[in-house]
């Protein structure tokens, strides 16, 4: 049983991953963050999860809806992202 505390620089990246994620598979199925964003958020929003900043970050309901969208498995965002796919500037290099 884990017995410890999550750090904020453990939840950082775990947000980091599934904000990258989200952003490969919309950009490879040629969606907009508008088209994300239809029905339950702005595409502000979705942009600042993409990229973790001003402390926004998806929840279980935008994952869901979000993979509905693009038709993928929900747990396709939560899988940690290959090497190439990192950037230089991404919040993921923990």
């Amino acid at each position: 049983m884990f017995e410890g505390d999550f750090s904020t620089k453990e939840l950082s990246c775990f947000y980091a991953t599934i904000g990258l994620n989200v952003k490969k598979i919309r950009t490879k199925k040629k969606k907009s963050q508008l088209e994300l964003a239809l029905g339950h958020s702005s595409a502000s929003f979705i942009a600042k999860a993409e990229i973790g900043i001003e402390g926004k970050h998806f929840n279980l309901e935008h994952l869901y809806k979000i993979s509905k969208i693009l038709e993928v498995d929900i747990r396709d965002f939560l899988t940690s992202p290959l090497e190439e796919d990192l950037i230089p500037s991404s919040p993921i290099l923990c």
